[in-house]
Formats: C-alpha cells, sequence, structure tokens
C-alpha cells in the first residue's frame, strides 16, 4: 500500500499500529536485550541478580496489569495485591496437587485464576466509576485478603498460613527451592517479563487497545460509536488480573520462595499505584520506569551513604523513600501527569532533531 512519509511519521493505520514504529527504538530495544540477556547475568552479582532484577522485573509485570487497567482503560483499582496472591495461592495449590507437571505451567496457568477473581469484582465497573470503583476494589482487596489467612484449603492447612515453595526444575535446571540459583530465577522471570509485555505491547497497538482507550477518553461516546461497554471493560479486568496473578506467582516462587498473607497487603497495591503514576499512565515502558525507580531508590539511598562510610539507619531508609516518593507523586500529578515516560518521550524527540531543533 502506497502511503505518505514525512520524517518519522507514516499516515497509515498499519504503520500507526506498529508496536516500534520508529528504527530508533528498535536499535535501542537490541541493545536493551543483550544487556539484560548477557551483561547482567555474566558480569552482575548475586546481590544485584536476586534482590534488585529480579524484583524489579517481577514488579515491573504487575504495574503494567495495573496500567492495563488504569492507564488504558481508566478504570481506577486498589486491589492489585488481592489478585497478585490469588495467583501466588493458585500456582502453590496446583503446583502441591499435581506435581507432575511443570512448575511454569502453573505459573503461567495461575493467570487465568486471577482474572476469573478479577472479572467477577469488575462487574460493578459498568455502573460505577471513579471513587466508587476505586472504593470496590478496595473491598475485594480485603476480601481476598481474609481468604488468604481464613481459607486453610489454601495453604494446605499449614499452622503458619504461609506457602512453603517446593523446589521444582526446567529442564533439569533447578529454577525454585534452595538449589535454585539466582542466575537460573533471574532468566526464568526476564523470559516471562519479555515475553507478556511483548504480548501487552501487541493488545494495547491494535484493536482492543483502541477499544479501552475510548472507554477511558469519554465512555459515553464510545458507547455511541458502538462500544460495548460491559464487555470492554470485563476484557481489562481479566487482562489485567491475569498479569498480576503471574507476577504474584512469580513473586513467591521465583523471587521470596515462601510468603505469609501479608506479603500481598493494601500496601503493595499502593506501591504498584504509585509505580504506574511516576512510571506514566498508559505506557508500559512507565511501567518499567516506575518500579525501577520505587524499588531501586530504597537500595540507592541506604548505599550511598555506606559507600562513604556513613551507615543509615533502616527506619531512616523506609522514611526517607516515602518523603522522596511523595513528592515525586506530587511533582508529576501537577507538573507531568504522564510521568516519567513523557519525560522520555520529550527527550528522544529532541534528541532525534539535535542539533537543529527548528
Amino acid at each position: 500500500m502506497f502511503y505518505r512519509e514525512t520524517g518519522q511519521f507514516k499516515q497509515n493505520y498499519a504503520a500507526d499500529s506498529a508496536v516500534f514504529p520508529i528504527l530508533q527504538d528498535r536499535y535501542g530495544l537490541a541493545i536493551i536485550m543483550v544487556i539484560a540477556f548477557v551483561a547482567i547475568p555474566m558480569f552482575g552479582s548475586e546481590f544485584l541478580l536476586a534482590s534488585v532484577m529480579i524484583p524489579f522485573l517481577i514488579l515491573s509485570l504487575g504495574a503494567i496489569g495495573l496500567n492495563i487497567l488504569v492507564g488504558y482503560t481508566g478504570l481506577l483499582s486498589l486491589g492489585t495485591a488481592g489478585f497478585m496472591g490469588v495467583g501466588a495461592y493458585a500456582a502453590y495449590k496446583l503446583s502441591t496437587m499435581f506435581p507432575q507437571v511443570n512448575i511454569l505451567v502453573w505459573i503461567l496457568c495461575s493467570g487465568f485464576f486471577a482474572a476469573g477473581i478479577g472479572v467477577i469484582f469488575g462487574l460493578p465497573s459498568l455502573r460505577i466509576k471513579g471513587f466508587y470503583l476505586a472504593v470496590a476494589t478496595l473491598a475485594a482487596q480485603f476480601f481476598l485478603q481474609w481468604c488468604f489467612v481464613r481459607v486453610a484449603w489454601l495453604y494446605n492447612y499449614n499452622p503458619s498460613g504461609a506457602i512453603e515453595v517446593p523446589g521444582r526444575t526446567l529442564f533439569g535446571i533447578a529454577i525454585t527451592g534452595p538449589m535454585a540459583t539466582p542466575v537460573n530465577r533471574y532468566y526464568v522471570v526476564l523470559g516471562v517479563v519479555v515475553v507478556m509485555t511483548l504480548i501487552a505491547s501487541n493488545i494495547v497497538h491494535g484493536r482492543i487497545g483502541r477499544t479501552w482507550m475510548a472507554v477511558r477518553d469519554m465512555d459515553i461516546a464510545a458507547q455511541l460509536m458502538g462500544i460495548r461497554l460491559l464487555p470492554a471493560k470485563l476484557l481489562a479486568f481479566a487482562v489485567s488480573s491475569f498479569y498480576c496473578g503471574v507476577a504474584g506467582a512469580l513473586m513467591v516462587f521465583l523471587w521470596l520462595g515462601a510468603a505469609e498473607p501479608s506479603a500481598f497487603d493494601i500496601k503493595l497495591s499502593f506501591l504498584l499505584l504509585f509505580m504506574v503514576i511516576i512510571g506514566g499512565l498508559g505506557s508500559l515502558i512507565g511501567s518499567f520506569m516506575g518500579a525501577a525507580l520505587i524499588h531501586i531508590l530504597p537500595i540507592f539511598i541506604r548505599a550511598l551513604p555506606e559507600s562513604l562510610g556513613l551507615p543509615v539507619a533502616a527506619a531512616t531508609v523506609e522514611h526517607l523513600t516515602y518523603l522522596i516518593v511523595g513528592a515525586l507523586i506530587i511533582f508529576f500529578l501537577i507538573v507531568e501527569p504522564h510521568g516519567l515516560a513523557r519525560l522520555w518521550q520529550i527527550t528522544k524527540q529532541k534528541l532525534r532533531v539535535w542539533p537543529f531543533p527548528y
């Protein structure tokens, strides 16, 4: 098909829907993949892999799930941690009931259980929105957390109420349990996150993503255009909860190794919401930026004074983190509501025309 092309802007639907329409972005992505798959495992320490990269990737996946609902569909949710817990407990039950099946299969299947629960709690979204929908999802968070504590069947009647991850292998290589090395767990998490991010990118750049954004911008106008609101919103809840469920299963099986119900409390829901706000609503790369900033910030605050011979108490690090994150949220809400992703986009635009800005 013939179409006009002016600079970096292509004037046809296929080019506009492309995941990486700009050549420089494809080069940048290739460099990032080389660093992630080769440089970090080869030169990174066990601390970098186990305490920085693995949790960063898992939190980024959870932030992507929440961003699909909040950023792309405009449906505020405060129950993200509850849906992550559903995925974690589902993966645990499936792995103990059917130990002969590969654990990675159950981690991915756990997302379907979270999606089902997300659809149930997403039903009120047709009638309510905004603050009232946030309260409804908050109720879902408290209800699910109550189930994690009270329904002993979920954790196999363990007296401590905790999930204890069994050791499992993938192609003969240990990926869960005490025998799994940080490198093995990192590669599994990285592979899952990369594949699911590419799937999410194709979804939001296609017809479904455009439907969600139409609902976000003005649901009444979207309905007049022929978009059925209930299926669109329930699909957003299902996809979002699926991503959060898989992130919750990865969090327990490949990061923590064991977890209690308190691991999926309201604090985690707010933490993921802050990642989305700071990183950028309606942006997949913003989910990674927000997760990187909020997760790595406390590590940096602790490591910088220690490198100068000035140890800092853990409580001080926590208070400084809260202050900085709170200030960043206020800053981005006032100055740049689209977060770090928008600042990065502006920077790229300036670099493309440098040194001739006009």
